[in-house]
């Protein structure tokens, strides 16, 4: 994952320069927190790949003599089925809906999207029985 995460550090280096150089050039401060605010996402990606990096070594993509059988195996867990993405489709738009249309509307927009925020971080944290 290391040059993955080098790729987006440059994407971060490029966006903290522009932020930098607009900022001070245009003195526009919605087009700087823009800039800044794409600065953060690439650096927070950099970050997790620079985690991930460390946590798993070399994976074999990264490797040039690697063969095809080296990533072998079980992929990833993918859950068989679950309803809170239907969940979470619904509480952002209503959410949405109620920046336009008032606040008791975004209020429950919140009230459905939070358990399905909660639902998707805790779904699957159950101890094996």
């Amino acid at each position: 994952m290391k040059p993955e995460a080098l790729l987006f550090l440059g994407v971060a280096v490029f966006f903290a320069a522009s932020a930098m150089i607009y900022g001070w050039w245009a003195g526009d401060p919605t087009g700087t927190a823009v800039l800044v605010v794409s600065f953060l996402m690439a650096a927070l990606v950099t970050f997790f790949l620079g985690r991930q990096d460390r946590r798993l070594g070399t994976v074999p993509q990264n490797r040039g003599q690697a063969e095809v059988r080296d990533t072998a195996g079980p992929v990833a867990f993918f859950p068989p089925r679950s309803y809170y993405p239907v969940l979470a489709a619904v509480g952002t738009a209503v959410l949405a809906l109620g920046v336009v249309y008032g606040l008791w509307l975004f209020l429950i927009g919140a009230g459905l999207l939070a358990p399905a925020v909660f639902g998707f971080v805790f779904q699957y944290n159950d101890p094996e029985p």
